[in-house]
């Protein structure tokens, strides 16, 4: 089989944890045994989020302040070489004999994109709410509920073309496992001259995920996160675990954005344009999940 494993936040950074290099490399030690168990035994392609990274390396920015803070397309850059250089390391631990690399990868969405003047994606760290509310005021970012915290939002545009799908493919063909499409890639918009420029946003990585798993021809596309199942009437007490549904049903129910909405819409994409498996549970279940045996398994 052909999988498309997209690592969620959790995979480098759960909730509450500091962003230090040895906390991300032991979770992702963590996130290598799951991936290592997967490609094994099936061709897989490694895709993740890095919000968390993207929102440090935009502070770090911040605080020098000899030079203007860089834009987030050049941020969500350098966390995907962050990232990959972990993963790859960790999988190559696991997997000696593979042959592992990683693809700076970038997306080109529509310039009149309602996402891009609509924050919604959260980025960085979870603050208290005084604390956010603060830089707030003083940096002018917009800020929402994560949780018990609060964390900065910002655009969020939609993937609608992987602009490195031809070396992705080449790269698959040869049997590399491929780590690609980090953080939904970096977002391009192509100037009425032909030039490409990054814009300031950041792509979701399960849509573009899923954009990548149909592109490819992927026969499974599995969005991996903190929580074993998706579930309706999350937070009351009618909240009940989801197994399996049909696209429609979980079209008819609200999740959260910006959590598991993202998730849900992905899925539904893929197995829509495909008829294929799509699964979302957590990360450890994922050789499970390929068998139908875990998370919320998908069906058209």
């Amino acid at each position: 089989m052909k999988v498309v494993m997209a690592l969620g936040g959790n995979a480098l950074l759960r909730r509450g944890e500091p962003l230090t290099e040895e906390v991300q490399r032991r979770n992702v030690r963590n996130a290598a045994l799951a991936v290592s168990a997967v490609a094994s035994q099936h061709q897989t392609i490694v895709t993740h989020g890095n919000g968390p990274q993207v929102g440090l390396l935009a502070l770090e920015s911040e605080a020098y302040q000899d030079v203007p803070p860089y834009g987030l397309g050049v941020l969500g850059a350098e966390s995907q070489g962050m990232i990959g250089f972990l993963l790859e390391q960790a999988l190559r631990s696991r997997l000696p004999d593979a042959c592992v690399a990683t693809l700076l990868t970038s997306v080109l969405v529509d310039q009149d994109d309602p996402g891009l003047t609509h924050p919604t994606k959260p980025v960085g760290p979870v603050y208290r709410e005084s604390v956010a509310r603060a830089l707030s005021l003083l940096r002018g970012w917009p800020i929402v509920q994560d949780g018990e915290g609060f964390r900065r939002v910002v655009a969020s545009p939609e993937p609608a073309q992987i602009l490195e799908l031809k070396a992705i493919t080449a790269l698959v063909d040869a049997g590399v496992l491929l780590i690609c499409a980090g953080g939904g890639g970096v977002p391009m918009v192509r100037q009425p001259d032909g030039e490409l420029v990054s814009v300031d946003a950041v792509v979701d990585k399960d849509l573009t995920s899923a954009l990548l798993a149909e592109n490819l021809a992927a026969d499974a596309l599995l969005l991996l996160t903190d929580v074993s199942e998706v579930v309706r009437d999350w937070g009351t007490p009618e909240a009940k675990p989801i197994r399996e549904a049909r696209v429609a049903e979980l079209r008819a129910l609200n999740f959260e954005a910006g959590s598991m909405a993202p998730k849900v819409v992905a899925a539904c994409r893929f197995v829509e344009h495909t008829g294929r498996l799509a699964a979302i549970g957590a990360l450890s279940d994922a050789p499970a999940m390929l068998s139908g045996a875990a998370g919320t398994i998908v069906r058209p």
